[in-house]
């Protein structure tokens, strides 16, 4: 098989200056096979960044890429506000001319109970890592769409589908997932695939979300190299992805589908509490249940009225 090259490719990777660090590893791997690539992270600028091992570094993590032949330039934009998504994307179009691919991956996590964590760290979860996605996707996508092309992996978390005192993290990554399948579905006229990945590995992230005696991450930094996930990022990047609208899972070498599927479940128009519970087994059994795809709802008679703008 034929080696995949990213030649000609400028790829923006958010959160990518840690290390050990998932944007790293896969700032590292694109820039490996000929993309050019903007490294993204705010590195110690941020005072509400506690907890997290060492330091980040944009620019060392560049430097790197180019210490070893590739193309590479830092950017220290956060990916928090609408303003500094449009300087990350700006970043690329001034150093490289364009922007093909976009890695969203900054994120932040804390673990506590629903009722301890404060409002604020509860809301700088959603501002970094739901809305630090949205807005780097809506500032890239107006230059995909002009280019009809354009390459986006977004970052979620297996936690999207309950974690015990992970609800801020879990619930943004939830968010990141039903935008994943929505731009999916909104690009596909434009050249434009959207997918995403669950990745696992030992990070700075996981080292500053569990205590160092922890199990799962003694576990991570054995086995789970933040290398063995960036593969996967690498092929819903590339040219010739053959998919739109997935979440792959991409954890230590194992590499798999997570997708939404629907049950039969049963049809009756004189629906009481009584026949629900009567037939409760039949809304929940899997059998001949079917996988949603995003182009499996018919909208051309939805008729939306045309936005116009904030009222």
């Amino acid at each position: 098989m034929a080696e995949s090259r990213f030649d000609g490719r400028t790829a923006i990777v958010t959160g990518a200056g840690g290390n050990p660090s998932l944007g790293r590893a896969h700032a590292m791997l694109l820039a490996s096979r000929g993309a050019r690539v903007v490294v993204n992270d705010i590195g110690g600028g941020d005072p509400e960044m506690r907890n997290y091992p060492g330091t980040a570094s944009a620019e060392k993590v560049a430097e790197e890429i180019r210490a070893a032949g590739g193309k590479a330039v830092a950017d220290t934009n956060s990916v928090a506000t609408p303003e500094g998504a449009e300087a990350i994307i700006r970043t690329a179009l001034d150093a490289f001319g364009s922007i093909d691919i976009l890695v969203n991956n900054a994120a932040i996590s804390i673990g506590a109970p629903i009722d301890v964590m404060s409002a604020r760290d509860f809301q700088r979860h959603m501002d970094v890592n739901l809305m630090g996605t949205i807005w780097c996707c809506r500032a890239a996508w107006p230059h995909m769409k002009a280019a009809g092309y354009g390459r986006i992996v977004n970052t979620t978390s297996s936690s999207m589908t309950g974690f015990a005192d992970h609800t801020a993290y879990a619930t943004s990554k939830g968010g990141v997932w039903s935008l994943t399948r929505c731009l999916a579905a909104e690009g596909t006229g434009f050249g434009i695939r959207v997918n995403a990945v669950s990745p696992g590995a030992y990070t700075r992230l996981a080292s500053s979300t569990l205590l160092d005696d922890s199990p799962l991450l003694q576990h991570a930094k054995a086995n789970l190299p933040a290398e063995l996930s960036s593969p996967a990022v690498a092929f819903l990047a590339h040219e010739d992805c053959p998919v739109n609208g997935e979440c792959i899972d991409s954890v230590g070498g194992v590499v798999q589908r997570t997708y939404i599927s629907q049950s039969t479940g049963f049809s009756d128009t004189g629906l009481t509490i009584e026949t629900v519970a009567e037939r409760w087994d039949d809304v929940m059994t899997e059998v001949n249940a079917q996988t949603i795809g995003i182009g499996d709802m018919d909208t051309s008679e939805w008729k939306i009225r045309p936005y116009e703008g904030a009222r």
